[in-house]
């Protein structure tokens, strides 16, 4: 079995390519492409070494902005 890193690009049978968020002895997680989030055991995910590059966040993604009760804390506090 080959342990991957996070940043590593991956290959799921059911899910296709993804990205290694987190991994350790009991648990995988992986953001895939179409997919979203998952988590595997990570003794028991199948996976593929992947070369297939990251899409680009699509345009206006939310995607590290925060919630909406940080952003009026942060507004707020101003």
């Amino acid at each position: 079995m080959r342990l991957f890193a996070p940043g590593d690009r991956v290959a799921h049978d059911q899910y296709g390519p993804g990205t290694v968020s987190s991994t350790d002895e009991q648990y995988t997680v992986i953001e895939f492409d179409q997919h979203g989030r998952k988590m595997f055991v990570t003794h028991m995910v199948s996976l593929e070494p992947s070369s297939e590059p990251a899409p680009e966040p699509a345009a206006g993604s939310r995607k590290g902005r925060g919630t909406r009760k940080s952003r009026a804390k942060k507004s707020a506090s101003s």
